[in-house]
């Protein structure tokens, strides 16, 4: 495995904290992480996402959605039984996790649903006015220079 030295970005950039951070997550390899329960990433607009986890056996109640410092934060916790049950095969898991996603900038969710075993968590990129694109009217050179010389004799 390679590692990378990320301190000339920080040297030479101002205000790329974000990105160095994410760099530095991506390439630290986090190969602890659980891989339970699966997931699905979608895209289903140029600026909507659906992330889909397999949470079989969990209920709404069970389950918890919560964004905080731009992370996106699922958690499932199951009460107690209070009678024990003797299994002969157990597959279906039902223990307790927390799978965290991170939201890039302007991504908020919209709205999440719990069906089949599948909760749906559906995600915008909300583009604020200031930081779209917009179309700079060109005015003539005549009238810009007449501007000027309004107002310089006022």
């Amino acid at each position: 495995m390679r590692n990378f030295d990320l301190a000339p970005l920080y040297r030479a950039t101002v205000g790329f904290d974000q990105l160095a951070d994410m760099m530095d997550r991506v390439l630290a390899g986090d190969t602890g992480q659980s891989t339970y329960p699966p997931y699905n990433i979608e895209k289903t607009d140029e600026n909507a996402y659906r992330i889909s986890i397999a949470v079989a056996g969990f209920s709404e109640a069970d389950l918890s959605v919560e964004v905080k410092e731009k992370a996106l934060i699922v958690t499932a916790r199951k009460p107690d039984d209070a009678a024990p049950r003797s299994y002969l095969h157990r597959g279906i898991a039902t223990r307790a996790f927390e799978r965290r996603f991170h939201l890039a900038d302007h991504v908020k969710v919209s709205g999440a649903t719990h069906a089949d075993g599948m909760l749906h968590i559906d995600l915008v990129r909300e583009i604020p006015e200031a930081l779209k694109p917009r179309r700079i009217e060109i005015a003539k050179g005549d009238t810009v220079e007449a501007k000027a010389i309004e107002t310089a004799e006022v």
